[in-house]
């Protein structure tokens, strides 16, 4: 298939250096007298900003090995959806994946049952440290600090020589590729070490944050049966050091599987508990003479082979333990990286985010095209409203990342970074974790600059990456999602499975796509994959999110169709609070919902139905709490608790999360819920009552 026409014109004059770059700007802003309504002009890249996009060189490349032109960036996505296997191809040719090629880059049509990239034999840390072999002996792969620790640097060398030495000693200790390696530890170098090493030679890597209580823990790491586990003895958060001694005992013993514990002092407690596995100092793990590079072998294993285990949880049940291929990732990281967030050599991405949250993945990924990863162990407002902003500038970032709710608290701080910092090497922005307003894009372009390209982008877990996502050689709208990702053939569908533009409908994937899940861990048959994404629509993704795709190729977020938490940009399970409630005697049942609200904010109230003649005091309340934070983590803690005479349930016995979720947001009764379809139709009626006196005193959509 030959598409002759072209995406942008670019200009043939001579590239300036990175020096001229980075005293230009990068496109024309518009001055803003007011908030922006959704969908109004704030951004067009300039000729500098397009000849310099990844993307640009991508399509020069495309033009001159495939003959392919395109007249817009519409034209591009429909070719690489119905060219899938011309446009993965190309993008395993475009980046130079290395290990054994393809035989064929997709089998099958049915994206459960579909497996890429067959007789391919790839590494994925092998990726992300390939920039070493090129990289000067000054160039920094990683940088890093936390709340006490200042800003600090580690080359591309000097990482490669610790995930070389640290892979090489976890052979010695018997871990075999397949073999899994869990962690419990901040966003540091050490756990960046730690996961580049157990991928490097095939074993699976999982993380969970260390402000997760151990019973939240141990429901996602009793699933995988690990061999090996790091942990930190603590972290610190918004100026106190919180010691997780205890929680280790209680994860160490609860995994029987267990036989080595490699330890890292982080916070410098003593090491006074008593484990029932081998115990190892990280630190020694990392003596030994240098392993050059050419004599390290990576493990290269095929596409079918899994990588790590994400966790995403459901609203019943345990996490889902969503396993990715080295292979899919590889391929969907080096164009994510690339061509949607314009990554390369040179480059800084800082993204807030916890270990347990695949946005860590994300940063970590920005590697596979040379960028280097900023990592920050802390609270994004320790010191003040304003400290990611402080950290970007201490740091050199490029590219800032966060969720819109915190921009949303920025803003009610009266944050003003460009008052404040020197940002001059930043260029971009990206917002995700939840749907952003046209009033965050304002903030944006009104108090940091207004010639950055901010791009807001949405994907998840399940494929750690975006589904929607951008590009700098377009302008950017206020409220708007730039373009649907390249290779994923993402539409919007109404009830009746037909795809639909310019009206809210559920957001799905329609063809296979590379990142899918090869399969939940333990999931027989995969039995749940497919009751979570397939049985809305036969054989079609269904995301779970709301959207709308508008004429010019752009897409607006709406928040979650189900019953998913997304708190502070961190998309949670229902589950896992009940789970948790089920251990206070006084509470009988319990629904919790969590709802996007306007400009950006977010309301999760947690209804308790209680034992007869007992009341929800004070004093429960703070118990609740504490509980919550304490064997869940703090994001699992609700914004308020109300008591509730019954919970409402469906025929077939699910609580009503949903219908409840729409009536707080202004759903009319009866289009929220059909009472026909309920086991006990005069509970609603509370709710009902509590939607209509939220209304009076609290903006809805």
């Amino acid at each position: 298939m030959h598409v002759v026409v072209a995406l942008v014109k670019c200009s043939s004059s001579a590239r300036p250096s990175q020096l001229e770059i980075a005293e230009m700007t990068s496109g024309t802003g518009q001055t803003l007298s007011s908030a922006p309504t959704a969908g109004q002009l704030l951004w067009t890249p300039d000729s500098v900003r397009v000849e310099r996009a990844q993307i640009t060189k991508f399509l020069r490349w495309l033009e001159r090995e495939r003959r392919l032109i395109f007249t817009d960036y519409e034209d591009l996505w429909r070719w690489s959806v119905a060219e899938s296997d011309c446009f993965w191809r190309a993008i395993w040719d475009y980046f130079g994946i290395f290990g054994d090629a393809p035989a064929e880059v997709v089998s099958g049509t049915d994206i459960l049952k579909a497996r890429w990239f067959l007789g391919a034999r790839v590494n994925y840390a092998e990726h992300l440290l390939r920039h070493e072999s090129v990289a000067t002996s000054e160039e920094v792969a990683l940088v890093y600090c936390s709340e006490v620790r200042p800003v600090a640097t580690m080359t591309w060398s000097e990482l490669g020589g610790q995930v070389r030495r640290l892979a090489t000693r976890l052979r010695q200790i018997g871990v075999q590729p397949g073999d899994r390696v869990v962690s419990y530890m901040p966003n540091i170098p050490e756990t960046a070490v730690a996961m580049l090493a157990t991928v490097a030679i095939g074993a699976v890597w999982s993380s969970a944050a260390p402000e997760f209580g151990s019973k939240m823990v141990l429901e996602r790491f009793g699933q995988l049966e690990p061999k090996v586990a790091f942990f930190a003895d603590g972290y610190q958060f918004n100026g106190r050091v919180f010691d997780r001694r205890t929680e280790i005992v209680t994860i160490a013993n609860g995994l029987s599987s267990l036989t080595t514990l490699i330890w890292l002092p982080y916070v410098g407690l003593e090491r006074d508990v008593a484990i029932v596995p081998r115990v190892v100092e990280f630190a020694d793990l990392l003596k030994g003479p240098e392993i050059p590079a050419a004599e390290f072998k990576y493990k290269r294993v095929p596409s079918d082979h899994p990588l790590w285990i994400l966790f995403s949880s459901g609203t019943t049940g345990l996490p889902k333990a969503i396993a990715h291929g080295h292979a899919g990732m590889v391929a969907e990281h080096l164009k994510a990286m690339a061509l949607h967030c314009d990554l390369g050599p040179g480059r800084r991405m800082f993204f807030y985010s916890t270990t347990g949250w695949m946005m860590w993945n994300a940063v970590m990924a920005s590697l596979i095209v040379g960028a280097a990863a900023i990592l920050y162990d802390g609270s994004p407002f320790h010191g003040g409203a304003d400290a990611l902003w402080r950290i970007a500038d201490e740091t050199g970032a490029t590219v800032f990342g966060a969720s819109p709710t915190l921009v949303q608290t920025m803003k009610k701080e009266n944050v003003r970074p460009a008052l404040t910092f020197d940002l001059r090497a930043l260029d971009t922005i990206i917002l995700g974790g939840a749907p952003s307003t046209p009033e965050t894009f304002g903030w944006i372009y009104e108090n940091v600059r207004q010639d950055l390209w901010v791009t807001s982008q949405s994907g998840g877990t399940e494929l750690c990456s975006s589904l929607l996502a951008g590009t700098p050689a377009l302008p950017v709208h206020a409220g708007e999602l730039q373009v649907r990702a390249l290779g994923i053939d993402v539409q919007v569908w109404n009830e009746n499975g037909e795809e639909i533009f310019d009206d809210v409908g559920e957001l799905v994937v329609a063809k296979p796509f590379p990142s899918a899940p090869l399969f939940f861990w333990g999931d027989a048959g995969d039995v749940r994959y497919h009751d979570s994404y397939f049985t809305t629509y036969s054989g079609i993704w269904r995301h779970g999110d709301l959207a709308k795709f508008n004429s010019r190729g752009g897409a607006y977020l709406y928040g979650r169709s189900d019953a998913t938490l997304n708190r502070f940009g961190v998309r949670i399970g229902s589950a896992e609070l009940y789970r948790v409630l089920e251990q206070i005697p006084e509470i009988t049942d319990a629904l919790v919902v969590c709802c996007e609200m306007p400009r950006g904010e977010f309301y999760m109230p947690l209804f308790v139905a209680l034992g007869a003649g007992r009341q929800l005091d004070e004093d429960l309340k703070s118990r609740i709490v504490v509980r919550l934070r304490t064997d869940a983590s703090p994001r699992h803690v609700p914004d308020e608790i109300h008591q509730a005479p019954a919970i409402p349930y469906t025929l077939t016995g699910k609580r009503m999360e949903v219908p409840v979720r729409k009536l707080i947001m202004g759903v009319p009764p009866e289009r929220a819920a059909s009472t026909d379809a309920m086991a006990n139709p005069a509970s609603l009626n509370w709710f009902v009552e509590f939607a209509t006196r939220g209304r009076a005193t609290r903006d809805t959509v």
